[in-house]
């Protein structure tokens, strides 16, 4: 549980870095020269000491050679000669002059992480009512994804989740399908396909015949052609009727077996064809299940962070009218997130911010902007003038009719 969430909580922050975009650029920047400034002054510094260390010991060489009698020293000299040198030198006065500088970069990128970190998220927050039986199965979804089934076993017994039992169960299968393929074992992902063959079937999926080339291909490499050919007259005849092109390029590798991958075959023993099979198979797992091939709660976690920045200001500005902002049904500012999360086409009508529907569908202006009907009813006068578009000198006769046409996401 303790490694589970600790990889969640990195996702986390992982997530939250990505989401503060242009902001984090000035930290970034910020670093950079302290790091730089820190060079220099070890830089600095070890050459000070490195000239301190060759006079000391050109010093103390010319102490030793007291033992030769043929040579008079005078230790007194040669000690007040190094104290002069050591004085011009001056390394305390270097060292103390580095760190200073040093300290100075130090205290700007702090004041810059506190400008630009808010540590209190929670500004962003607002009470809101959640179905408390949905985010359950959100949470017992996420730990059946990362194979936790300790976890989501506690999770059903504590939160009263009967349903999340079957879920487990059918994740728990994938898991052991995956874990199997690991070790280069299908027999797992064979009982799976047959088991699920109609659906795959239904849905055109290949998924048993790259199954029939990832052992065929396993036997041709570690076994005889012999073996190989026997496979295929076993397994892959009865896919022939609809996959011929591949099983003739099987049939064709044959004549290479033991140097595939100096053949033009050699797309056969891709180092991540398993993995992408793995990936594949879950993602045909998932679509049988009516679910999201991305973990759900990733995806919401790493949206929020994305739309944290924008939230934090938003809720700064409006901290002096805390009544209107807990109230607030619809944000004043769009929240832009990346195309990943992106799941369904809409529209937001850039005039009144609203979202297109079946009340207020997007309309086709003749300059090939696009408003929501309502906008168009305002600016129009209820169709009843001529209207020029908010954003190009173009002007749109009054009433619908053919002049503006409704369009369709």
């Amino acid at each position: 549980m303790v490694n589970s969430f600790l990889s969640f909580l990195y996702f986390f922050l992982q997530k939250l870095e990505e989401g503060w975009g242009m902001e984090l650029t000035n930290i970034e920047d910020s670093f950079e020269r302290v790091a730089k400034k820190q060079k220099l002054s070890f830089s600095k510094s070890k050459e000070i000491m490195d000239q301190v260390i060759c006079e000391i010991e050109q010093a103390l060489a010319s102490m030793r050679s007291d033992h030769d009698p043929s040579i008079s020293v005078d230790q007194k000299s040669i000690l007040t000669e190094l104290k002069t040198k050591l004085a011009v030198i001056g390394p305390i006065g270097h060292s103390e002059g580095s760190q200073r500088e040093l300290n100075i970069s130090l205290s700007k990128h702090v004041k810059i992480l506190e400008q630009t970190l808010n540590p209190d998220i929670s500004k962003a927050y607002r009470n809101a009512d959640f179905d408390t039986h949905i985010v359950n199965q959100i949470i017992i979804n996420h730990f059946c994804r990362e194979s936790e089934f300790g976890i989501v076993d506690c999770l059903i017994n504590e939160a009263s989740q009967p349903d999340g039992v079957l879920t487990r169960l059918q994740f728990q299968e994938m898991d052991e399908i995956l874990e199997a393929m690991k070790s280069r074992n299908v027999e797992p992902a064979f009982t799976w396909v047959s088991t699920n063959r109609a659906r795959l079937d239904k849905s055109v999926s290949n998924l048993e015949l790259k199954l029939h080339k990832l052992r065929f291909v396993e036997i041709l490499q570690n076994g005889t052609r012999e073996d190989a050919i026997s496979y295929a007259k076993t397994c892959l005849s009865p896919l022939a009727s609809r996959h011929m092109n591949e099983i003739q390029k099987l049939m064709g590798s044959i004549l290479w077996a033991g140097k595939l991958d100096r053949s033009p075959y050699s797309d056969l023993i891709d180092p991540t064809r398993w993995e992408k099979l793995s990936k594949e198979l879950f993602q045909q797992f998932c679509n049988f299940m009516g679910q999201s091939f991305r973990n759900p709660l990733r995806v919401v976690v790493a949206a929020a962070v994305e739309g944290l920045p924008t939230l934090l200001k938003l809720a700064k500005v409006m901290a002096a009218k805390p009544d209107e902002w807990l109230a607030m049904k619809q944000l004043p500012v769009p929240i832009e997130l990346g195309k990943e999360f992106q799941f369904h086409s809409i529209f937001v009508c850039p005039v009144s911010k609203d979202q297109g529907g079946e009340d207020n569908p997007p309309m086709l202006l003749p300059c090939g902007h696009v408003l929501c009907m309502q906008s168009i009813v305002i600016l129009s006068k209820s169709y009843t003038r001529n209207f020029k578009c908010p954003y190009c000198p173009v002007y749109t006769l009054g009433g619908l009719g053919a002049r503006c046409k409704r369009l369709y996401f």
